[in-house]
């Protein structure tokens, strides 16, 4: 990346009065403490910000307070960090603070920084030789072993220009942090400015905006609109990653916005209670994790309190951890993001890790399957991910850009490895609606499918003498499937493995034959018989059910059985015509109607030899079926063809 023109985040940290932020001020020529008790106590208490151009390179500079009593408002301005400036005193050397700054950067998982020794004009050589010792002693082993160390004096500009040297260097071999190409800022403060409305600032953690963009604003889910952008004190049309911004926002009053909350592009990110994460402990941790414990969670610029449920147990190697955090207010989050737990009675940074899943339900320790399946998220391979994270979502749709959040693949590869996993048959694509379908794991399709032929097992069990279930009772055998298209499309599918046998309005196993007594059996004979003999003026519904006698009830589904045998059509509700009739009476209406003639309701009755009961129905029976259309008091010929 050397050469390449760059936005990166460099934070400061380290003990109170090391001189963090004469630093900056050394470095940029800007004060970072804006607050008056800032200057009037000379300690910083809540973030600063400044800017520094380094050749092809732009930093952004977080200057956040040592003490410990601020250790929140450190956490806040740590989390959008690329690189750290870890800042001892040549007077001081390391003090619990540093300590504490270093491993929580550590947590965080920056890539890389540069080691500052501060006030070096106060220590004679001997001693400053001792402090950066002590300095590579406590670097040794953690993401700044290796960076270069420089001493400075803010007060007499000694190594100022060495330190913009270095952190030129730095910025020039530091890795990419990948950006899933979707604007993504966490708030860090946030006023009005007369005339203009709400001002939230931050730095951009992904993506781009620019003036007139529409973005969400959470965890309230708002939709805002980008009035005006300041980047680095500057008024610009776009913001991108690494940039220190300020937002104009339109659509939200100043007084909701507030630290903790975040600006993102439409569809990426959710709000949840229940985040799954890899967490370990803190090597300074003076008590461990507790399954249950209640502490305080540090993501983003958010401070949320959360339970903390371990899934897993402690390793002996002390690697991280499956667990979940239950949180008591709603965050957003995105796979991959780094946290810090900590507690606050004593004060203590206990551990962190990073988030497996942005949105969770939550999962039950002994449930040994999904744990496994959760650890699998722990992959470099971004298409195992992939498989995952739709393993977990199941039958809930998603976007492209909700899949980037959940699988740290950036927004273009989503579609491209679902493709792939299409390709492969590992998803499937079922319809969820009439012109709307979602693609699957084959797995879950599998499973679908399976309790769609158990229903249907069911259903046979307690219907045995229909031949075939109506369809909306197979998807209300099936209540927590979301509407019937998905049910009809599973039958579809099992049709055409041969499964079952189906059509449009009904479905069956295949080989599955109606179970009739022996008394069943010569009823639904009777009842052919004697709507076959009725010609076209047969048995009503009352009089087909008095047939039955004492297995009146029977009767409704030995007719539907005889209707799926073919062997009577349903012509109008509860009443059946032979099917040889119906045939016969489309045959005379299309003859009589080929010349383009017209038929009363009279000429019908008089055709097929009936009374005006029956010839009500027989006419709106040809209507639906599409042989007659209605036209006032008569009816013509719709489509001759149909009666062949």
């Amino acid at each position: 990346m050397a050469g390449d023109e760059r936005d990166l985040v460099l934070g400061t940290a380290g003990h109170i009065d090391h001189g963090k932020t004469a630093l900056v001020r050394a470095l940029t020529g800007v004060d970072a403490d804006r607050l008056p008790e800032e200057k009037a106590r000379g300690i910083t208490i809540d973030l600063g910000f400044a800017a520094l151009d380094l050749g092809p390179h732009r930093l952004a500079l977080v200057d956040v307070p040592g003490h410990e009593r601020f250790i929140r408002n450190m956490l806040a301005g740590a989390s959008g960090l690329d690189l750290a400036l870890l800042v001892a005193a040549a007077d001081d050397s390391v003090m619990p603070q540093t300590r504490e700054h270093l491993e929580i950067l550590s947590l965080l998982d920056l890539s890389g920084g540069v080691v500052v020794l501060t006030k070096c004009d106060l220590a004679d050589p001997s001693w400053l030789a001792l402090v950066e010792d002590e300095v590579r002693e406590l670097v040794r082993g953690t993401f700044l072993e290796s960076a270069e160390v420089v001493r400075t004096s803010a007060t007499s500009g000694l190594g100022i220009d060495e330190l913009k040297a270095a952190l030129a260097r730095l910025c020039a071999t530091a890795p990419d942090r990948r950006d899933p190409g979707l604007f993504r800022m966490a708030v860090d403060r946030s006023f009005t400015l007369a005339g203009h409305g709400a001002v939230a600032t931050g730095t951009v953690a992904s993506g781009s905006a620019a003036v007139g963009d529409e973005l969400v604003w959470h965890p309230e889910g708002r939709a805002v609109r980008v009035r005006g952008l300041h980047r680095h004190g500057r008024a610009v049309e776009h913001v991108g990653r690494g940039s220190r911004a300020a937002v104009n926002l339109a659509g939200v009053h100043h007084e909701e916005v507030s630290r903790g909350q975040e600006l993102a592009a439409p569809g990426y990110l959710q709000a949840t209670r229940v985040l799954s994460v890899e967490v370990r402990e803190s090597g300074l941790a003076p008590r461990p994790l507790r399954h249950r414990g209640r502490y305080r969670v540090h993501l983003g610029t958010a401070e949320v309190a959360a339970t903390l449920a371990l899934l897993e147990d402690r390793p002996a190697d002390g690697s991280p951890r499956l667990a979940q955090l239950v949180l008591a207010e709603p965050v957003v989050a995105v796979y991959g993001q780094p946290f810090v737990v900590r507690e606050e009675s004593p004060p203590a940074t206990l551990g962190g890790g990073r988030v497996l899943q942005p949105v969770a339900r939550r999962i039950r320790r002994r449930d040994l399957a999904t744990v496994a399946r959760l650890g699998r998220l722990r992959s470099p391979d971004p298409v195992e991910r992939m498989r995952v994270a739709l393993a977990f979502q199941g039958l809930e749709p998603a976007t492209d850009r909700a899949l980037c959040a959940r699988t740290g693949v950036a927004v273009g590869e989503v579609g491209p490895i679902l493709d792939r996993l299409a390709a492969a048959g590992e998803l499937v694509e079922v319809p969820v609606g009439p012109r709307r379908s979602i693609r699957i794991p084959a797995e879950l399709a599998a499973d679908l499918e399976d309790r769609v032929l158990r229903a249907l097992k069911r259903l046979h069990e307690a219907r045995p003498r229909q031949s075939a279930i109506p369809r909306a009772r197979i998807a209300a055998e099936l209540p927590d499937l979301p509407g019937e298209a998905l049910a009809a499309g599973l039958v579809d599918r099992l049709k055409a493995r041969g499964a079952v046998v189906a059509d449009a309005r009904a479905a069956a196993l295949a080989g599955f034959e109606p179970r009739l007594s022996q008394g069943e059996r010569r009823l639904k004979s009777e009842l052919a018989d004697a709507i076959r003999d009725g010609g076209a003026s047969p048995p009503d519904a009352a009089e087909l059910a008095a047939m039955g006698g004492t297995r009146a009830a029977v009767v409704p589904e030995l007719l539907a059985l005889l209707r799926d045998e073919q062997r009577v059509v349903e012509v109008g509700p509860g009443l059946y015509l032979d099917a040889d009739v119906e045939a016969d009476l489309r045959r005379k209406v299309a003859d009589r109607l080929a010349d383009g003639s017209a038929l009363a309701m009279g000429d019908l009755r008089d055709l097929v030899g009936t009374t005006r009961k029956y010839a009500v129905p027989l006419g709106e029976h040809l209507d639906r079926i599409g042989l007659t259309v209605r036209e006032g008091d008569v009816r013509r010929l719709k489509n001759s063809g149909i009666c062949k």
